[in-house]
């Protein structure tokens, strides 16, 4: 590897953590990033010196993710059913978006929460709230003044903290709370599952129009177990389906296969205060295809007859 590959290859990292994070979508982020590299790549063939190759790859990688943001937000406006992002696996040891300084801002309830931030604020509070930039940075890589990036950091974190939840568990009760929920859920122990619920817990499915998903949201610990309980029997008629718990974006979760292996749909849960607060079922095959091999949710469905 020559010298000019080694620094792209660790920049990359650092472009698609930005770029996942202001757009909720891995392809997306991915051409942001190829973008990017291509540019630092521009500039250095051009002669031109690079001070911070990190600082410049982050200018770029902000500014072209907030164009693309703009452009993403009319798409989601027709978008069929509840949008939810793109699911990156982050088993421990393995994140794609290495380097995350805080593993809570890759969580599916927090990128939701983020969408209904202008493109600016976003980039504002993710840049001095998760990478640690400082305003002067900050205000040079979305030129803007100083003055204007702290009072969309103050807008930003007034409305995220809002939505955001008071209190945090600990990744052992929160992994030992995630057993006991898909446990009590596969045995069809409706019971036990309420009991691990927050009373307003909110279920929410993505099938993007392509693939078999709630219409809209539900929430309410007798109804989202319900739900569940009626989802898990009808995922067991299906043939040779297994799963697997994995981490999904930093938090609990699990993949569903058919008897191919192939991707049929990602659940991830949030935990809070020793509770599931929210379950978010991915199962729209363009969200799932950067993961490998996606299964018809719909034949195996009619499959049962």
């Amino acid at each position: 590897m020559t010298e000019r590959e080694q620094l792209l290859d660790e920049l990359r990292p650092v472009a698609f953590a930005i770029a996942y994070r202001m757009l909720g979508s891995v392809t997306e982020a991915e051409d942001v990033v190829q973008e990017a590299l291509l540019r630092v790549h521009q500039a250095l063939d051009a002669g031109e010196q690079i001070a911070s190759p990190r600082a410049f790859v982050a200018t770029v990688s902000t500014r072209l993710s907030i164009n693309e943001l703009r452009s993403a937000r009319a798409r989601r406006e027709r978008y069929v059913g509840d949008w939810l992002p793109e699911p990156i696996i982050t088993d421990r040891g393995d994140d794609p978006a290495t380097h995350a300084e805080r593993a809570d801002s890759l969580s599916l309830a927090v990128l939701v929460l983020l969408e209904s931030l202008s493109p600016e604020q976003r980039a504002v509070l993710l840049l001095r709230d998760v990478f640690d930039y400082d305003y002067p940075e900050i205000a040079a890589i979305v030129g803007k003044n100083e003055d204007n990036v702290r009072q969309l950091a103050t807008r930003a974190r007034r409305h995220v903290r809002m939505g955001r939840p008071r209190f945090q568990t600990t990744r052992e009760q929160r992994d030992e709370l995630a057993r006991r929920f898909f446990a009590a859920a596969e045995q069809g122990d409706l019971a036990g599952l309420e009991s691990l619920l927050a009373h307003d817990v909110s279920l929410t499915g993505d099938g993007g129009g392509k693939a078999p998903a709630l219409a809209r949201s539900q929430r309410g610990r007798s109804r989202v177990a319900r739900t569940v309980v009626n989802w898990m029997r009808l995922a067991q008629g299906l043939p040779q389906v297994s799963s697997r718990l994995v981490d999904v974006n930093g938090g609990p979760g699990a993949i569903y296969l058919d008897g191919e292996q192939r991707l049929i749909t990602v659940l991830a849960l949030e935990v809070t205060d020793g509770q599931i607060t929210g379950i978010s079922a991915i199962a729209n095959p363009d969200k799932l295809a950067h993961l490998g091999p996606v299964a018809d949710l719909g034949a195996l469905l009619r499959s049962r007859g």
